[in-house]
């Protein structure tokens, strides 16, 4: 029986695969659609491999004490592994200090399911990711995420998903464990530099850890990947990371400013690198794949569109001060 069955796998790898390349092929003779499924599919394919390679990883970390670091190393081969099959990468191109901070709560933009891509570049060691708890349901993929310290929230549970982050947070302080998440909730499947509302629940978990927040934006690369339009290209898609932000004399009443602030600072720094010459390789579509370096980013530009570490106060402070004249009531203590 067992045979039967590893013969029957092999069979249907062996269709995948000859699939595969023969899109590949024909995607070589100017088929933009062929290339979007040949890319589509080795990227199920590479994210399947390394979710295998990730339950592997969890197990023998978790005997050695280590198991917090097994998606920081299933991250990483799924980088290398998509680098190499499907030529898309993400970029660091400031900030990457920013990602020893620790512990922290990691945000990032989210586009499209091709941000895992961006997990395999920014995750930094000692960090786990928050899931959707239907993603615990998956083969291999949610074997991996469970056993290797995810975070799963129950959207449909209000009081549920409060108690997981709870259960997160006090992780984080025993710990010093980190946590990385989509604060939008949902994919935007943006085609130009925009951001949806974010979701509250990773500045209150920020609050309650008593940790920074440290924002990771990705330029728009609706030019490398449209699933609506049947494109996707190899390239490479610029990222930043912004200074942390610090959260440690907040309440959970500061909750609303703090998501609106975060927010604000991340679309700035958003618009200004899809618009600098590497952020548009990845964001237009007229753009062939370029392998030659792109211009240096103005990283002076960035630095003066977005908040530096005492951004934070200084914009609370204001806030404050404006409430306090228009209401005539003292100022709160400075956060």
């Amino acid at each position: 029986m067992l045979t039967l069955i590893l013969s029957l796998l092999l069979k249907l790898l062996s269709l995948y695969l000859g699939l595969t390349t023969s899109l590949f092929t024909l995607s070589f003779f100017g088929s933009s659609t062929s290339s979007f499924y040949a890319r589509l599919l080795t990227s199920y394919l590479a994210l399947t491999i390394c979710a295998f390679y990730g339950v592997l990883a969890s197990l023998a970390l978790r005997l050695i004490g280590y198991q917090h670091s097994a998606q920081w190393a299933t991250a990483r081969a799924f980088k290398h592994t998509m680098a190499l099959l499907v030529g898309v990468r993400f970029e660091i191109l400031s900030g990457k200090k920013y990602l020893d901070t620790r512990p922290a709560v990691f945000i990032g933009n989210h586009q499209t399911a091709l941000d895992v891509l961006l997990l395999g570049e920014i995750f930094p060691k000692h960090c786990s990711v928050t899931a959707k708890k239907s993603l615990k349901r998956v083969p291999f993929l949610g074997w991996f995420m469970a056993l290797s310290g995810t975070v799963f929230i129950d959207r449909a549970d209000r009081q549920r998903a409060l108690k997981a982050f709870e259960g997160a947070a006090e992780v984080m302080r025993r710990k010093k464990q980190s946590v990385f998440i989509f604060p939008e909730g949902t994919r935007s499947n943006a085609e130009e530099a925009m951001l949806l509302g974010f979701k509250k629940g990773a500045f209150h978990l920020a609050i309650q850890a008593k940790v920074p927040i440290v924002p990771v934006v990705a330029g728009c690369y609706w030019g490398v990947l449209g699933a609506r339009e049947r494109r996707f290209r190899a390239g490479r898609i610029p990222v930043v990371v912004l200074p942390p932000i610090p959260t440690d004399n907040l309440t959970p009443a500061d909750v609303d400013e703090l998501t609106k602030y975060t927010r604000d600072v991340m679309l700035r720094a958003l618009i200004t690198l899809t618009n600098s010459p590497r952020g548009q390789r990845a964001a237009r579509t007229e753009l062939e794949p370029c392998t030659d370096p792109a211009p240096p980013l103005d990283r002076a530009n960035i630095s003066n569109q977005v908040s530096q570490e005492s951004g934070w106060n200084e914009a609370r402070t204001a806030a404050q001060e404006a409430k306090a004249q228009s209401t005539g009531t003292g100022l709160r203590p400075q956060l």
